[in-house]
């Protein structure tokens, strides 16, 4: 499902190039649910945002489902997006001016799906916000705005989801009860889940737990 050959990252910072990752190389399996974990600083983020596309590696491949990533163009790299994977950020992103509903519509309206409107109710049931549809972001707490995000996320019935720090910005229950909905959602809809987080409790809980360190894996275990 996904593999990562040998991967590094640099960037330039002032007068030297700094090494963000340095010589990944990881396989992640269809359906898996991974845990990133590691300090601030550690390269999480950036092999995140690595696998949806979002930045190129300075070296090394991706393989996403069968595609190349790194050799993709940048309307290649949005149509899989589009098509392929869902994203969950910590600061939720929800566009201020749209309802929740009209936040969840975005990805499918970009697609042109004819479901859409349905689809978006189905999604607010299964994230518990049937009667919060017509509310804006500003009108939600943060914990109904990262439903709406994680609802968001699923839209496009995504093969593979990812999350970077979903439970960071929430306090211990409402980041608990995030966590839950999202590891059904997954368990439901078989997506691969790769999930970056400080939380080494919430971590344990995935098949899989991977630790990073200055770039590089330290650590990756598979979790009874």
């Amino acid at each position: 499902m996904i593999t990562l050959r040998n991967v590094t990252k640099t960037v330039r910072s002032g007068t030297e190039d700094l090494t963000i990752l340095s010589d990944v190389s990881l396989e992640i399996p269809e359906g898996q649910f991974v845990a990133l974990t590691g300090a601030s600083g550690s390269g999480k983020s950036t092999l995140l945002g690595l696998l949806a596309g979002l930045d190129s590696p300075s070296s090394g491949s991706i393989n996403v489902d069968g595609d190349e990533i790194t050799t993709m163009s940048e309307d290649g790299l949005a149509e899989l997006r589009s098509e392929k994977i869902g994203f969950i950020f910590q600061s939720f992103h929800l566009i201020p001016s749209l309802t929740a509903k009209e936040n969840i519509l975005i990805p499918m309206e970009i697609r042109g799906d004819r479901d859409a409107g349905e689809r978006a109710e189905e999604l607010l049931r299964e994230v518990d916000l049937s009667n919060r549809g017509h509310h804006y972001p500003s009108e939600l707490s943060g914990g109904e705005q990262q439903r709406i995000a994680i609802a968001r996320a699923f839209s496009n019935r995504p093969k593979i989801l990812l999350a970077d720090e979903p439970t960071g910005n929430l306090d211990s229950k409402n980041g608990q009860h995030i966590f839950d909905l999202m590891t059904e959602l997954h368990r439901q809809n078989k997506v691969t889940l790769v999930l970056v987080t400080h939380d080494n409790a919430l971590a344990a809980r995935a098949q899989r737990q991977i630790v990073l360190k200055d770039g590089r894996v330290i650590s990756d275990t598979t979790n009874v």
